[in-house]
């Protein structure tokens, strides 16, 4: 089985209204950047693929086939603090301040104008999560 640079087993693909606007929150907010779009005859995107690490999701524009909908990911980053701020200066909405979990995971979460929910997590330590 090939799978592609930059992409995994699974990869995340988002239906949203306005996707313009959401890769430029994916790239402003959230320190994506983006790799590959493809436009629809309208102007509007058809595809764009987003690297977010070492992860690429894929964003279109919804359509009445596709409608937009909203999900929730858990997004591993160095500075869970920085990185809630820069979504937030990105205006996305404070759904849980950053705090150190149980699990040995620095965490914060925002919501996105899409209605998308971001786990923005900083793993404390070295080792697997355990039950």
């Amino acid at each position: 089985m090939y799978i592609p640079p930059g992409f995994h087993t699974v990869a995340p693909y988002f239906f949203v209204e306005d996707a313009e606007d959401f890769v430029a929150f994916l790239i402003a907010g959230l320190g994506g950047e983006e790799v590959c779009r493809t436009s629809r005859p309208d102007g509007k995107i058809a595809n764009s693929q987003v690297r977010l690490g070492d992860s690429t999701v894929m964003v279109s524009e919804a359509s009445p086939r596709y409608p937009a909908m909203a999900s929730a990911f858990y997004l591993y980053v160095e500075d869970a603090h920085a990185a809630l701020e820069r979504a937030l200066d990105a205006g996305a909405s404070l759904e849980m301040a950053v705090a150190d979990m149980p699990y040995g995971d620095r965490q914060g979460g925002v919501r996105d104008l899409r209605g998308n929910i971001w786990w923005i997590s900083q793993r404390l330590v070295q080792a697997p999560y355990s039950a």
